[in-house]
């Protein structure tokens, strides 16, 4: 065991040389563009199908084609689906970053190379297998312009020899990939089994890394996030989709587009039972899905950072005037346009206030495919009980990337529209004020457009207004409007997700983290406790307004570690809002703002760094 001053990295956590089963990380490096995302997911779907835990990250740049691109996949007996810093067996395909990525690699890794690139002489403390790709491929595929997409699957054939990849699982993988596409599937399978003849008959296996069948994926599910999502939109309701692409959110709203076509298409009419607009901007995305939202619609829009700061104006007018709306940012690296294709955690403070003056935003955050559906569909209810906007905090890595999920629960219970007066309500009342607090909870009750009645009707008016919506500058009336409001905000808390929270016993002290950090937490909070002897309590954050037991949990650590991906602690900075002051100085922040998805090892490290030796 260290000492809480020592930090290790994960090379020297792993042994190189002992047998690794079930528990290594494959990195390939290709180029934007040549077509090697069939690949990729073909090799960790193999893997999937053999029963062991697995994830995928694809790092691309965001240019259309040319430019370096990585795709790992983590295999884990454990179950840890977080990033793994370390890479075990590189595929090295570019030729602009092979020698660097090879530099990168711990001692004892393996390396398959297009055998042209003369890699083995950079590093000893490896282990090489060059392969002839160009020579493999030639006689499979006599059409050269396919050749650069085909000689991809040669390397699935050979990482499936060299790991011991079941090839009847990476052939049914292979046809899962093409589906339909016959040909298409049997030239790509001859190109894996002529990758993994070659490997057998002219390599000797002396890396240490191996998988074997396990019976740990059993009815569970690959699926990206922004899908996800957008089942949850559908299975919520939606009828109005106003949206402007944006990377990383745009994945969202396309999926949203084919299931709601597959699905919302009126069977006696053949018409669509929904309206789905590509906006000229975000600023016209957001509000479309305002005006459908006080019309009685379930709206939403998705975006991503630079979008939402577009969006900050019709913000304000929907959380002033009241009206429901869902907006999904899937958020990335900024400022600026900064790096659209790196994973983030940095619009949280933006939208938590979004907007000018005091604005207020409740904000969901899914840590995993299951609550991007689940949080969906709670957004909408959500949006129409507090009759606001409501912002769901994905992010790109949640979004793009494929995770292992349990299948999506059909919805059970009827949708919440919330405070909604018809005519026959009105009738039993005296008078109907659209901003009043009749209950004390600061939501007031609203009736729709159409609704047939004398009382039915009011002004929906960014500027002031008082409890019966007419135009009022006078400063009581402002007072009165914004006190209500916030109580509303207050009302939020007992309303949003409430937070997932793991005390240990005797914990040296506490986690906060929301979002995708939640994985690399979960495989941290193991690191802690073996390698070092220290317990740490946990607390997922997933709304905010945080529930009390946020506030409790703080109360109860003597320290907190609040993870953040984002260079300003942008959660550490809401928990210190909302926290009793005496607990402000229990928060420390510990932050990861690559734009590469977090990892346990460098969350472990951070958190041993700050860590004062008893």
């Amino acid at each position: 065991m260290g000492s809480a001053s020592t930090v290790i990295t994960e090379k020297e956590s792993q042994p190189s040389r002992k047998r690794v089963v079930n528990d290594l990380s494959i990195q390939v490096a290709t180029v934007n563009g040549s077509g090697s995302q069939s690949a990729n997911l073909i090799l960790l779907r193999a893997i999937f199908q053999m029963g062991i835990p697995v994830s995928g990250k694809n790092l691309f740049p965001s240019n259309i084609e040319g430019l370096p691109t990585w795709f790992t996949i983590r295999a884990s007996r454990r179950g840890y689906i977080a990033r793994c810093a370390q890479v075990d067996l590189l595929v090295a395909m570019n030729p602009e970053t092979a020698a660097e990525d090879v530099r990168g690699l711990g001692p004892g890794a393996a390396v398959v190379y297009d055998q042209k690139l003369d890699l083995a002489s950079l590093r000893k403390d490896l282990t090489f297998y060059p392969v002839p790709f160009d020579s493999i491929v030639a006689p499979i595929c006599p059409d050269a312009k396919l050749r650069k997409r085909v000689r991809n699957m040669i390397y699935d054939g050979v990482v499936a020899w060299l790991l011991g990849i079941d090839l009847a699982e990476l052939e049914r993988a292979v046809r899962k990939q093409f589906k339909r596409k016959v040909k298409a599937a049997d030239l790509n399978w001859k190109a894996v089994l002529a990758g993994y003849d070659y490997a057998q008959g002219n390599f000797e296996k002396t890396d240490p890394f191996h998988v074997e069948r396990m019976n740990r994926t059993q009815g569970k599910i690959l699926i990206d996030g922004n899908s996800a999502a957008a089942l949850g939109c559908m299975f919520a309701g939606v009828t109005v989709v106003s949206w402007y692409p944006i990377t990383p959110s745009s994945s969202l709203c396309e999926s949203l587009i084919d299931y709601m076509k597959r699905y919302r298409i009126d069977r006696e009419t053949g018409k669509a039972t929904f309206g789905i607009v590509q906006a000229e901007d975000e600023l016209a995305a957001i509000g479309m899905a305002l005006g459908a939202g006080w019309g009685g619609a379930r709206a939403m829009t998705s975006t991503s950072g630079p979008g939402l700061s577009l969006m900050a104006e019709f913000a304000g007018l929907g959380y002033y005037t009241e009206i429901p709306a869902v907006v999904f940012d899937i958020q990335r690296v900024g400022p600026s346009t900064g790096l659209p294709t790196r994973t983030a955690q940095g619009d949280i403070l933006a939208a938590a206030f979004l907007s000018h003056g005091d604005t207020c935003h409740p904000l969901l955050f899914p840590a995993s495919a299951e609550e991007c559906y689940g949080m969906a569909l709670e957004a909408f209810d959500l949006a129409e009980e507090l009759q606001t906007p409501v912002f769901v905090m994905s992010d790109l890595d949640i979004g793009m990337n494929l995770w292992m999920a349990d299948p999506f629960p059909y919805p059970e219970k009827p949708l919440e529209r919330g405070k909604v007066l018809t005519a026959e309500d009105l009738n039993r009342l005296d008078s109907f004020g659209r901003y009043k607090d009749t209950d004390h909870d600061g939501i007031p009750y609203r009736t729709l457009p159409g609704t047939n009645h004398p009382s039915a009707g009011v002004v929906t008016r960014g500027s002031g207004h008082n409890e019966m919506a007419q135009y009022t500058e006078r400063p009581e009336d402002y007072v009165r409007n914004m006190d209500r409001l916030i109580r509303k905000f207050e009302t939020a808390r007992s309303l949003v997700p409430r937070a997932v929270i793991e005390d240990e016993p005797e914990a040296n002290f506490g986690i906060v983290a929301c979002g995708s950090s939640h994985w690399a937490v979960m495989e941290a909070r193991d690191q802690l406790r073996e390698e070092y002897g220290l317990n740490a309590s946990y607390c997922r954050v997933r709304a905010f307004p945080f529930d009390t037991g946020v506030r409790n949990f703080i109360q109860r650590c003597r320290r907190v570690y609040v993870v953040d991906q984002n260079r300003d602690g942008q959660l550490c900075s809401l928990l210190r809002l909302d926290a009793e002051p005496a607990d402000t100085v229990k928060l420390r922040s510990v932050r990861h703002y690559k734009g590469l998805p977090i990892d346990a090892r460098t969350l472990t490290n951070s958190i041993i760094s700050l860590e004062a030796p008893a």
